[in-house]
């Protein structure tokens, strides 16, 4: 048992994101996307895309350097319109680090992540990438 750390980061989740390093990104999906098709780790949590990537960003920090550091799905008209939003907050991070790229391109870079959190989040684009940055860099 760990003070201070989530409960829902568990032992396997803490090793993937400890053996990540400056610019490997992770991938939090809802329970639509084709996890296991990437090839790599995948971590199932039992919970929301928001609340995952809101644990996860306790221990993680994003890229600060060059580009965005957080990309999401870019929703259809109507949909997206409350988890969206819910995963932008969850991230914690200022805007100019943020992007959204269209659907397909979203699963084209899914192929080339570190390793994949898989929740229960059944409302469409759940979706985020997270890319790692430097411990101690300023996100403010």
């Amino acid at each position: 048992m760990l003070t201070g750390i989530d409960p829902l980061l568990g032992g396997d989740l803490l090793r993937i994101l400890d053996h990540m390093g400056h610019n490997d990104t992770l991938l939090v999906t809802d329970a639509h996307y084709p996890a296991h098709a990437m090839g790599v780790p995948v971590v199932d949590l039992a919970t929301t895309s928001p609340q995952a990537v809101r644990a996860i960003r306790t221990v993680l920090p994003v890229d600060m350097y060059a580009g965005p550091s957080v990309t999401l799905m870019t929703p259809e008209p109507g949909t997206g319109d409350e988890v969206q939003p819910q995963l932008q907050e969850a991230t914690a991070t200022r805007a100019d680090r943020l992007e959204w790229i269209d659907r397909f391109a979203f699963y084209e870079r899914g192929r080339e992540v570190f390793a994949v959190v898989r929740t229960l989040e059944t409302r469409k684009y759940g979706c985020i990438m997270l890319r790692k940055g430097v411990v101690g860099d300023d996100e403010s």
